[in-house]
């Protein structure tokens, strides 16, 4: 049975390893985390993000009505350094619709 389906099942087992595997383990899923957020920060640095008045220019609306929209979940907003920002493919898949 692999280790897999051991944590599918939820079969309660002890696993015996020497300190050596265990940190080869650790060593591993350390490894991968880090390449994940590498790959999470090169992904979002292609993002753009815009003012909340770059976005009412864009879009040809109020600031009041990004921020009702905010609060409804239309078009997130999200706080970056104390500052609102929106995300512009969030903005371009809203378009789309």
């Amino acid at each position: 049975m692999l280790i897999e389906d051991i944590m599918k099942n939820g079969t309660n087992v002890s696993i015996a390893l020497s300190a050596k595997d265990l940190q080869e383990v650790i060593n591993q899923t350390v490894k991968a985390t880090r390449e994940e957020i590498e790959q999470l920060i090169v992904d979002d640095k292609s993002e753009v993000y815009l003012s909340p008045k770059q976005v009412s220019e864009m879009l040809d609306v109020d600031l009041s009505t990004l921020w009702r929209w905010d609060k409804r979940n239309y078009l997130k907003a999200y706080s970056i350094g104390g500052k609102k920002r929106y995300r512009k493919s969030d903005i371009k898949n809203k378009l789309n619709c």
